[in-house]
């Protein structure tokens, strides 16, 4: 003989039961207020968007500022000054040893720019041969270059200069590029782009068809990795263009600095007094503009590079 029960929430259908719960949850949620949950994390990112764009900020300022106006007490750090001079610095920026400041800013454009295509095409192509080809020892390759992730960069480059030493490159553009060619990191975002966005299935239909490895390369897959080959090449670039330790080692001649070392070099003079002169407004005008290409690439690009690392973060 069954027992049924009425009126009470522990003889109640388990449906029933879990409509009121979930009321209840939706009343105390009301109860806190839209958001209330919420209000700490939104705090947090708030915090963080002030610690990113702050310095930022505070560049456009000071690149409007002359020596003077830098180190004046009556100005703040982060409000524009009475006296704008940016076209001012623009100006002594290329006049000042002849120019030199756009020489640097050229051989970082070649830098970064060779290197990056050189290693995206390198990433692009190890990364596609790792995803889709089985091959003996691939994934001992593999776990090898997951493993020289880990390394610092600067921990290779004495090694890089005594090997470039030998073969009589040190001082000279390719010291900067070849290095710069080599992206694990990248050949590891190309690899997981491609098991997750080329399917077996379609390059078998390709060769049933008589297709060639190329022609299923170049056809079929390279279409489908091109926020993966923005992604790669943007971090290349910008590796190469922020690569300060590597040019400082391997170049010595002026004209072969790149904007990194060549302004570093600027701060050097005028912390010893550049023979009574400053150069702090020029190397801080000239921070502002090196940072610009950069900006625009990332803003004109963000759709292809954020859906790449963002499949990458899921991988």
């Amino acid at each position: 003989m069954s027992v049924q029960t009425t009126g009470g929430a522990a003889g109640a259908p388990p449906t029933e039961r879990t409509a009121r719960r979930r009321r209840g949850r939706e009343a105390d949620q009301a109860a806190r207020g839209p958001g209330g949950s919420r209000a700490g994390s939104h705090l947090f990112l708030l915090a963080l968007v002030l610690y990113f764009v702050t310095p930022l900020w505070w560049l456009v300022v000071a690149a409007t500022k002359s020596n003077s106006g830098l180190f004046a007490s009556s100005s703040s750090p982060l409000w524009f000054a009475d006296d704008f001079s940016f076209v001012d610095n623009v100006r002594r920026l290329t006049t000042y040893q002849g120019g030199i400041y756009w020489t640097w800013l050229g051989n970082s454009f070649l830098y970064a720019l060779t290197a990056g295509v050189g290693a995206t095409l390198l990433a692009l192509l190890a990364g596609y041969g790792f995803a889709k080809y089985r091959f003996r020892g691939r994934n001992a390759a593999f776990a090898l270059l997951l493993g020289s992730v880990m390394v610092p960069l600067t921990a290779l480059v004495i090694p890089t200069f005594v090997l470039l030493a030998e073969v009589e490159l040190v001082n000279t553009r390719w010291a900067v590029i070849l290095p710069s060619l080599l992206s694990p990191l990248g050949v590891y975002l190309v690899r997981v782009y491609t098991q997750d966005v080329v399917p077996d299935e379609m390059l078998d239909a390709g060769r049933v068809d008589g297709a060639g490895e190329l022609r299923l390369f170049f056809q079929v897959a390279l279409p489908l990795l091109r926020p993966a080959i923005v992604t790669v090449l943007l971090l290349s670039v910008v590796a190469t263009w922020n690569n300060y330790f590597l040019a400082l080692t391997m170049v010595r001649s002026p004209e072969l600095l790149p904007i990194t070392v060549g302004l570093a070099n600027w701060q050097a003079l005028s912390s010893g007094g550049a023979g009574g002169e400053t150069l702090w407004n020029l190397v801080v005008t000239g921070a502002f503009l090196s940072v610009l290409p950069l900006v625009v690439a990332f803003l004109a690009l963000q759709k292809y590079w954020q859906s790449g690392l963002a499949l990458g973060a899921i991988k």
